[in-house]
């Protein structure tokens, strides 16, 4: 702006001494003109006078600067007092001589070939009818000019610097005013009437973005409270990967310090599965990768983020996902455990089929009987089990208690063992079959490593803790050195008892498994040849 108007004012300044000076040789010319006139006809009626008094002998006598013509009615030149006669030739045809002969008198001016410059010319007729002229040089506006050079040239440096100076004094003056302006709380002055409105505008365009303003401030501070309370983590990028926003979540989640300003994504983290997430993002794919990390495992979820059809950067969230992994890490254990399990049925019914077809004849009618009973219940043990699904409902753990009881009862009966079940119906959330494998598998341990004449207890209860299941035997019980291990898949504690009564080793691992799924508790005590008592215990939601 202050550029501007200073090249204005001194362009003005300039324009205006030249327009000045052209109007100025334009009156001087005029004026010069009419003086150079009025001089020569005075001259001329001086000396029209004197040769009409005296004749030749007056001009002979006259010293003039002034050029002196006569000539006679034919246009002969009789006298010249700067040129010699012989060199002049008939002046019958100039324009002020034939005015003159008409008309008393005549002017004219033009380019004289005798004295090569630009003349002009008065002529006056004389009584005899002869013609007395003057002549005085006549300079032109560049002639004019020309003649002045220096002294213009001298003015016009001075008009210059002069410009300059008062173009920059003026572009102050001007421009003060508005530099003077408070844009944050502007004034109406008087400086600038002009400026009334303008200044109304800032004030009213002022108080519009301060409201905008803090409209996006209470939305930043809420999405900064929305995302500094969420336990996922969140990440925003630039095209270039430079680290727009973040929240804490993203910093606990990957292990990292505050990263600098502007600083690049692989600043947070600079695993290969971290960094491909967001490189493919940032090249407009989406992408969605683990990471694996000292506290557990991460879900890195990353999208690119595009504007009017063009790539602006990514957005990355940051989901803690260990529980998710660990529990199906959980499932994928008890269902290769459940497999494994499985086998047992499946080989008692290949078992006795077997025996059945080689050696029918040789088996009396209440061994035949006990065998199909024996196919028929692993049978539908393995139909009802062996497809667990795994979506959780409501399960009273007092009924299903007494329903493994009552199918274990045979089994128990048999090994001499009394089965019973006691306390009050307790609701849980979980997976059917899982918890009937569970308690399944705990009732058959009682039993297996149980006495003659024991006992094997199940009793359900709700404690301050939650709900409570524990299954008490008269047996054998487990090594003090033992008991960390029991629940490790394979572990036996006596082998070559174990081996006497069967077994895989896999029924208190797959209650391990199960109870982690659940999120319940196990708790074991245990001495030996007194028994031994586990409780699961699922905690209050």
């Amino acid at each position: 702006m202050r550029t501007n108007i200073f090249r204005s004012a001194f362009l003005i300044g300039i324009c205006t001494f030249v327009l000045s000076f052209m109007l100025f040789f334009v009156v001087l010319y005029q004026y010069f003109g009419a003086r150079l006139s009025a001089e020569l006809r005075a001259e001329l009626q001086l000396a029209a006078h004197g040769v009409e008094q005296f004749g030749a002998d007056y001009l002979d006598g006259l010293e003039s600067k002034t050029r002196l013509t006569w000539v006679d009615e034919d246009g002969q030149v009789i006298y010249d007092n700067q040129v010699e006669l012989s060199s002049l030739d008939n002046h019958a045809d100039r324009t002020e001589i034939q005015a003159a002969l008409s008309n008393q008198s005549g002017s004219a001016v033009r380019y004289s070939s005798t004295h090569s410059q630009r003349t002009m010319y008065l002529a006056q007729r004389l009584d005899d009818g002869t013609v007395l002229r003057v002549a005085s040089a006549y300079y032109s506006i560049p002639m004019l000019l020309l003649s002045m050079l220096h002294p213009m040239l001298i003015i016009l440096i001075l008009c210059i610097f002069l410009s300059f100076f008062l173009s920059i004094h003026l572009t102050q003056r001007l421009t003060q005013p508005f530099l003077e302006i408070d844009l944050e709380h502007p004034e109406i002055d008087d400086t600038y009437e002009e400026l009334a409105p303008l200044l109304t505008r800032i004030q009213v365009q002022n108080a519009t973005i301060q409201h905008q303003i803090q409209q996006l401030q209470q939305k930043q501070v809420e999405f900064e409270a929305i995302t500094e309370n969420m336990s996922e983590g969140f990440l925003l990028l630039d095209r270039q990967g430079r680290i727009l926003s973040y929240n804490t979540g993203a910093l606990h989640l990957l292990q990292s310090q505050p990263p600098e300003e502007q600083a690049e994504y692989h600043t947070l983290n600079p695993t290969p599965n971290f960094l491909t997430a967001i490189a493919e993002a940032l090249s407009g794919a989406e992408s969605q990768r683990l990471l694996q990390t000292e506290n557990g495992t991460c879900q890195i979820l990353a999208n690119p983020v595009y504007a009017n059809g063009q790539l602006q950067g990514a957005v990355a969230v940051v989901l803690d996902v260990t529980e998710r992994e660990q529990r199906e890490e959980l499932r994928r254990e008890f269902t290769a455990n459940v497999s494994h399990e499985l086998r047992t049925p499946l080989t008692s019914i290949s078992g006795n089929a077997s025996n059945l077809m080689s050696n029918s004849r040789n088996f009396d009618e209440e061994t035949k009987q006990q065998i199909y009973s024996d196919i028929y219940d692993d049978s539908m043990w393995q139909l009802d089990e062996g497809a667990p699904t795994l979506e959780q409902q409501t399960v009273d753990l007092l009924d299903l208690c007494q329903v493994i009881a009552g199918r274990l009862a045979p089994s128990a009966e048999k090994a001499q063992i009394s089965l019973s079940v006691t306390g009050s119906s307790q609701l849980v959330d979980g997976v059917p079959a899982i918890l009937d494998e569970m308690v399944c598998n705990l009732c058959e341990n009682a039993i297996k490593y149980n006495r003659p004449n024991g006992s094997v207890h199940l009793d359900v209860a709700r404690t301050d803790r939650g709900v409570e299941l524990a299954v008490s035997d008269t047996g054998i019980g487990i090594p003090l050195q033992a008991q960390p291990r029991v629940f490790e898949r394979f572990y036996r504690v006596d082998k070559s008892h174990s081996k006497a009564i069967g077994g895989t080793g896999l029924g208190l691992s797959i209650v391990k498994h199960g109870a982690a799924f659940h999120n319940a508790q196990i708790e074991l005590e245990s001495q030996l040849d007194t028994g031994t008592s586990i409780r699961l215990i699922f905690h209050k939601k």
